[in-house]
């Protein structure tokens, strides 16, 4: 039988937790873009000339990935949110919100933003050999589901480097 106990946050837990889970996230959230449909390589795009742009968009992607980690670092330490999330789950639960939350802020406001910046009115989807609605779906599904696993693997990495683990570790490996 466990027992559920407020685990107290402290500077280091909180801001490592932050900028480690931010770029593991980012990573994990990037292998999903990058092999999903090339959408790395659409980002850096926006920024950087062709050739440089996978570079650039990786480059742009974790710089992202580790700012988010902050804000999710901020908005998770805060005693009245605290209060909610006592255990491993609850940090994973509150990571998928959390990714999903960025995931529809990024599509629906980020993204728009920079390529209007950049004077593109659509994105090319060269990653896929379907046209039209099709690919966009298909484009929108990986882009969801890649901001799902750094909402996942952030809560995770973030719960785990400030020493909150999953119950069945917890169970079988005695906490100090």
């Amino acid at each position: 039988m466990s027992v559920s106990t407020a685990h107290e946050l402290d500077g280091v837990g909180v801001w490592g937790g932050g900028v480690t889970g931010g770029l593991v996230a980012g990573i994990a959230m990037g292998l999903v873009l990058h092999f999903g449909g090339d959408q790395i390589e659409l980002l850096g795009g926006l920024a950087a000339e062709p050739e440089l742009a996978v570079g650039a968009g990786w480059a742009i992607h974790l710089t992202i990935s580790i700012v988010f980690g902050l804000v999710f670092a901020t908005l998770i330490s805060r005693q009245a949110v605290q209060q909610l999330v006592t255990d491993f789950s609850d940090y994973i639960i509150a990571g998928l919100a959390f990714g999903a939350v960025i995931g529809l802020f990024a599509g629906g406001v980020l993204f728009p933003v920079a390529m209007e910046r950049v004077g593109v009115a659509t994105l090319p989807m060269p990653f896929l050999p379907v046209p039209g609605v099709t690919a966009e779906l298909f484009g929108a599904l990986v882009f969801g589901f890649g901001h799902l696993v750094y909402g996942l693997v952030l809560g995770a990495v973030f719960a785990t480097i400030n020493g909150i683990a999953p119950r069945g570790v917890r169970e079988r490996v005695p906490v100090r």
